[in-house]
C-alpha cells in the first residue's frame, strides 16, 4: 500500500548545515524547486568551521553573495596566521605561517579571496539568500524514513516539535546529514579511511582582559604547548569572545562530563599563562577529528554530500569546503537532469568525481595536522612540512567523469598548483571587460556550458551554437578580444590563448561549474560536431 503523498519536489535536502544551506543556494540559483529539512531547530550557534577558501569563495561570489559574507565576517578581517607557543605570556613563539597568501600571490588566479567567516556567523547568510531565492527551509524537522523506486524517493518526515508526519515524495534526494548520517547507513554504503585522529571539547568563554595580552598578533588560531595544559585558542571578537580548543580522551575512559566549568576556566587559564585571567565559561561542545570517506557517493537516486560523505581532520578547513564544493558539483548535475539538457548518467559522475578529491584531500588534511602539532593528536613519525595547500584547494581535477580529452591516470591534486585549462582542471582566471563592466572568466560560469575562443574563432562560435540548439543544451558562446566583432576585451596583462592552454584559433569548453570539460587547441575542422560530440560525452547524451 503506497503512502498519500503531502508534497512533491524534484529535490529533497536532508541537513542544513553549511553544505546543505550551499545545496539550497546554489539549486536556487538554478532555478530548480527543492525542500530543505533540518532536525535541530534553527542555524549553528557555536562558532566553528570558519575558514572559507578561495574556491568557494568563488562560488560564493557567483552565486551573488559573497558581499554579505565578508560583511558577516569583518571583525575577523585582519587575522591571519597560526602561531605556536609554550603561552602567550612567555617570549617563545613561532609562526607557523604568518600569512594566508604572502606578497598577494593569488590575485593573479583568483578574482576573490580566502575569508575567515565562522559557521555561526555563515549559516544565516546562506539561509536568508536560499529563502530570497524561493527555497522552502524547515528547520526543526527530521528524516524518519525513506525508500526509493526507479521513479523517485518517497520520505517520511517528523516535526520535532508537534510530532506531525508528512510523507514527501522527491526525483532526487540529498544527504548532507553529518558524519553519523544516517540515510548512508540506510543505503548500506561503507567508509575507509584512517578512522578516529583526536577528539577535542570546544569550549566558548568571555575574557575582558585577554585581548590586551594577545595584542596585535591577530592569530587564526594560536597553538599552545604547555604539557599541562595544552590546546588551540581561537578569537570570536578580538575582544572579548573567545574559543579553546582542549584535548579530550574519551578513548581511556574521559568522560564530557568532567569538563567542568571550573576545570575548563582552570586549563585556559594555565595554557595561556595568566593565572589571575578572568574566564566565564559560556558554553562547550564534543568534536572529533577523524579521516574517513564513503566507499559510494550515492545509491540510486539518493547522494551524499560533505560530513556524510567524508571527514577530514580540521586543520586547513579542508572538510567544510570539500563538502561545499560536492554541493556545488552536484547542483549543476541535478539541474541539467532535471531540465532536461543532460542524461542520467551525468549523475553518477559526482561520485566519479568527488570520491577522489576527498580521499587525497583527507589525506592531506591529516599530514597537515600532524605537521602542525595539532593538540590533541599524536605527530605521525616521518611527516614533514606539506607543501602544496593551494594544489589541494584550488587545483585539484577531475581525470574521470564528466569530462573529455583528460588523462584519466592523471593526478587528482597535483604537487604544486598549476592553472593551465587543462580538460578536468578549474578553469583560468582572466579579467575581462563587457560593455565596461569588469568582471571574471569565472563570472561566466553558473546557469550554462560556455564556449570560449579568440579572435580567430568565428567558426568555433557559431558551430557551437548549431550544436547546442540541435541538442537542445544550454550555451553561452563568447570571442574574447580587442576587435569591435568580439564579445569580451580582455585587460591587458594575460593572454587568454595562453592561459587556456590554446593556439590562435583554438576553443575551450567549460561546465557550469567552472570546470573545464574539453578543449580544442586548434582550429576548427567542423566545428559543429566537434562540439556535439563534446557535449554528448560530457553530458551522457
Amino acid at each position: 500500500m503506497n503512502p498519500k503523498v503531502d508534497d512533491r519536489v524534484p529535490v529533497l535536502i536532508v541537513g542544513g548545515s553549511l553544505v546543505g544551506l550551499s545545496a539550497s543556494l546554489f539549486l536556487g540559483r538554478l532555478g530548480v524547486r527543492h525542500l530543505l529539512v533540518e532536525k535541530h531547530a534553527d542555524t549553528s550557534h557555536h562558532p566553528r568551521g570558519r575558514g572559507n577558501n578561495v574556491r568557494t569563495m568563488e562560488l560564493y561570489r557567483t552565486a551573488g553573495i559573497e558581499p554579505a559574507i565578508r560583511a558577516a565576517a569583518s571583525v575577523l578581517a585582519r587575522n591571519h596566521g597560526i602561531l605556536q607557543a609554550p603561552s602567550l605570556t612567555g617570549e617563545e613563539q613561532e609562526w607557523l605561517f604568518r600569512e594566508i597568501d604572502p606578497g598577494g600571490r593569488l590575485a593573479r588566479f583568483s578574482p576573490t579571496a580566502w575569508c575567515l567567516c565562522s559557521q555561526n556567523d555563515l549559516e544565516p547568510v546562506l539561509l536568508q539568500a536560499a529563502r530570497d531565492l524561493g527555497g522552502d527551509v524547515r528547520f526543526g524537522t527530521e528524516l524518519v524514513s525513506f525508500e526509493q523506486d526507479a521513479d523517485g524517493v518517497t520520505s517520511l518526515l517528523r516535526s520535532r516539535e508537534s510530532g506531525e508526519e508528512r510523507v514527501v515524495r522527491s526525483e532526487y534526494l540529498v544527504a548532507a546529514d553529518g558524519p553519523r548520517s544516517p540515510a548512508r547507513e540506510r543505503l548500506g554504503i561503507g567508509q575507509s579511511g584512517k578512522g578516529e585522529l583526536f577528539h577535542n571539547v570546544s569550549i566558548t568563554f568571555r575574557a575582558k582582559r585577554l585581548a590586551e595580552v594577545v595584542g596585535d598578533r591577530h592569530f587564526i588560531a594560536c597553538y599552545l604547548t604547555n604539557p599541562e595544559a595544552d590546546g588551540a585558542l581561537l578569537p570570536v571578537d578580538n575582544q572579548e569572545e573567545w574559543v579553546f580548543h582542549a584535548p579530550w580522551h574519551p578513548e581511556h575512559g574521559e568522560p564530557l562530563e568532567a569538563f567542568t566549568d571550573e576545570r575548563c576556566e582552570r586549563h585556559i587559564r594555565t595554557a595561556v599563562g595568566l593565572p589571575e585571567l578572568d574566564v566565564e565559561v559560556t558554553g562547550r561542545a564534543p568534536w572529533h577529528a577523524a579521516e574517513r570517506v564513503a566507499e559510494r557517493y550515492g545509491v540510486g537516486r539518493v547522494f551524499l554530500a560533505g560530513d556524510a560523505a567524508h571527514e577530514m581532520s580540521p586543520t586547513g578547513a579542508f572538510g567544510s569546503n570539500t563538502g561545499i564544493q560536492d554541493a556545488h558539483n552536484l547542483a549543476w548535475k541535478l539541474a541539467a537532469v532535471l531540465c532536461g539538457w543532460a542524461g542520467p548518467g551525468l549523475l553518477e559522475t559526482y561520485g566519479q568525481e568527488r570520491l577522489p578529491v576527498a580521499r587525497v584531500t583527507g589525506e592531506r588534511a591529516s599530514a597537515r595536522s600532524a605537521e602542525h602539532s595539532h593538540p590533541g593528536y599524536a605527530v605521525v613519525p616521518g611527516v614533514g612540512r606539506q607543501a602544496g595547500v593551494l594544489a589541494v584547494a584550488l587545483g585539484y581535477r577531475y581525470p574521470v567523469g564528466a569530462v573529455a580529452g583528460t588523462d584519466p591516470a592523471g593526478p587528482v591534486v597535483p604537487d604544486a598548483f598549476e592553472s593551465a585549462g587543462e580538460p578536468g582542471s578549474r578553469a583560468p582566471h582572466q579579467w575581462l571587460l563587457r560593455a565596461g563592466v569588469r568582471l571574471s572568466t569565472l563570472d561566466l560560469y553558473e546557469q550554462a556550458m560556455v564556449l570560449l575562443t579568440g579572435p580567430g574563432g568565428a567558426d568555433w562560435q557559431q558551430g557551437a551554437r548549431r550544436a547546442a540548439d540541435r541538442l537542445a543544451v544550454p550555451l553561452d558562446a563568447y570571442r574574447i578580444g580587442s576587435g569591435a566583432e568580439d564579445d569580451l576585451a580582455p585587460e591587458p596583462g594575460a593572454d587568454f590563448a595562453e592561459l587556456h592552454g590554446l593556439g590562435p584559433q583554438g576553443a575551450v569548453l567549460v561546465r557550469p561549474d567552472g570546470f573545464v570539460a574539453w578543449r580544442s587547441p586548434g582550429p576548427a575542422r567542423d566545428a559543429e560536431a566537434e562540439v556535439a560530440a563534446a557535449l554528448r560525452t560530457v553530458l551522457s547524451l
